[in-house]
C-alpha cells in the first residue's frame, strides 16, 4: 500500500509528544524521520515482540497490538522485527490496529536460514552493540566466535564478546589465557569476562548496555537469559540448567524480546543459535580478519589466492609464525561460504565462479600431466 492510501485522521498527533519513547531510544533524529507520518495522525512506536504477523509496540499511548499485513514485504530481511521503529494507526482506528510504515533503520542483524531458497532473516534492528555471549563451561569454539563477529560487524553494530560463566575459571592466569585466546580472532572488539555469580564484569557491561540498543547473541546454553536478569535487576527471563556432558542448553527464550533497562538502555534477547549462516557478509568477514586483509595489500600480486603464488605476504606471516594457520583456513571459509549464499542470488556472480573453477581444474590437469610427462 502506498503511503498516500493511508487513511487520513483529523487529529494530527504532535512529533514531541513522547515522553516513554525517549526510554526506548527515540531521539530527535528519529523524529524528524517520523514527520510526514506524524502528519497523517500515525503513532510512532518501536516493536518489542512479533508474533504472528503481529507485533507489539510501545508508543507515547502504551503498548500497542497491531497487526502488519500492509508492511509484510515479499522480501524476508525487511519484514517488521524487533527493535524497528514503526508508524501505527491511533487509537479508535479500527480493529485489529495496523503497522501503516517502518522506518529506515540505522542497523540490522541479519544471517542465512537453512532455507534451501538461501532466505536471509532478519534477528533484529537499529541496534548499538552486539553482545555475543560465549560461556567458558565448554572449550571456546574460536571458529564460531569468528562468524558471530562477521555478521556484528556487517550489520552495523559494535560487537562486544562476553565470556560467561567465568567463575568457573577460578585461576586468574588461565582465565587470562582464555580472554588472549579470543581476543587473537576479535581485533577491535573487547572482551570481557563475566559472572552473574560473582559480579566480575558486570560494572562494565551495565555501562555498555546503558549506552544505547543491545542485542545478546549466541548459541543455547552460553547464559543469555542470566544475563539478561543480571541487566534487568530481576527475573523475567526463564533460565534452564545446562547439560552437564556438553554444557549445551535448551532454547530458554523462545521470542525475540525488547525491554527497558533500569540503568538507562534496552535490550534485545533472542533464542539461542543452532545455525549462524553468514548473509551478504564479506565486509564484516574483512573487520573480522583484518590483518589478514592488511598483509594482503603487500601480496606481489592484487588478485592473490594466498597458496603458492611467489610473493605472497600472507604465507610468508603463516611461515614466520606471525599468522596462525587456523586464522586463514577460517578466513577462506568464511569467505567461500559467503560467496556461495551470493551465486545463489546472483547469476552474474555464478558465472565467475563457474569460469574460475574451470580455470583452476584445467591448471590442476596441466600439472598433473606435466608431472606424468618427467617420470616417463
Amino acid at each position: 500500500m502506498s503511503f498516500s492510501s493511508f487513511p487520513s485522521f483529523s487529529t494530527p498527533r504532535s512529533t514531541t509528544d513522547t515522553s516513554v519513547l525517549p526510554a526506548y531510544g527515540w531521539d530527535d533524529a528519529w523524529a524528524a524521520e517520523f514527520a510526514p507520518y506524524a502528519a497523517q495522525g500515525l503513532l510512532p512506536g518501536r516493536v518489542v515482540r512479533v508474533d504472528r504477523g503481529q507485533c507489539d509496540l510501545v508508543t507515547e499511548a502504551g503498548l500497542v497490538r497491531a497487526d502488519t499485513a500492509f508492511v509484510t514485504p515479499h522480501d524476508p530481511l525487511r519484514v517488521i522485527c524487533t527493535g524497528d521503529w514503526a508508524a501505527v494507526d491511533p487509537e479508535g482506528v479500527g480493529d485489529p490496529r495496523y503497522v501503516r510504515a517502518c522506518l529506515p533503520r540505522r542497523t540490522a542483524f541479519a544471517r542465512s536460514t537453512s532455507s534451501k531458497r538461501s532466505e536471509g532473516q532478519i534477528l533484529a534492528a537499529n541496534v548499538d552493540h552486539a553482545i555475543i555471549t560465549v560461556s567458558l563451561a565448554v572449550e571456546l569454539d574460536l571458529g564460531r566466535i569468528e562468524r558471530f563477529l562477521a555478521l556484528a560487524w556487517e550489520s552495523g553494530a559494535q560487537p562486544l564478546v562476553v565470556l560467561s560463566k567465568a567463575d568457573l575459571v577460578p585461576d586468574p592466569v588461565g582465565l587470562s589465557y582464555l580472554v588472549e585466546d579470543v581476543e587473537t580472532v576479535a581485533p577491535g572488539v573487547q572482551v570481557l569476562p563475566v559472572s552473574s555469580l560473582t559480579g566480575e564484569g558486570l560494572d562494565v557491561l551495565h555501562a555498555v548496555a546503558a549506552g544505547g540498543t543491545s542485542v545478546l547473541l549466541g548459541v543455547s546454553g552460553a547464559g543469555k537469559s542470566t544475563l539478561a536478569n543480571t541487566l534487568l535487576g530481576r527475573d523475567v527471563m526463564e533460565v534452564q540448567a545446562a547439560r552437564d556432558v556438553d554444557g549445551k542448553g535448551r532454547h530458554t527464550t523462545t521470542t525475540r524480546n525488547l525491554l527497558v533497562l533500569p540503568g538507562g538502555g534496552v535490550l534485545i534477547d533472542t533464542p539461542g543459535l543452532r545455525g549462524v549462516g553468514l548473509w551478504d557478509a564479506e565486509a564484516g568477514v574483512g573487520q573480522v580478519f583484518a590483518e589478514i586483509e592488511e598483509l594482503a595489500a603487500d601480496c606481489r600480486f592484487p588478485d592473490c589466492a594466498h597458496e603458492t603464488e611467489p610473493g605472497c605476504a600472507v604465507t610468508a606471516a603463516i611461515a614466520d609464525g606471525s599468522l596462525p594457520e587456523r586464522r586463514l583456513d577460517s578466513y577462506r571459509k568464511l569467505l567461500r561460504e559467503n560467496q556461495r549464499l551470493a551465486a545463489k542470488t546472483d547469476a552474474r556472480l555464478r558465472t565467475e565462479m563457474l569460469k574460475d573453477w574451470k580455470r583452476k581444474g584445467a591448471e590442476g590437469r596441466a600439472a598433473m600431466d606435466l608431472k606424468r610427462g618427467q617420470f616417463r
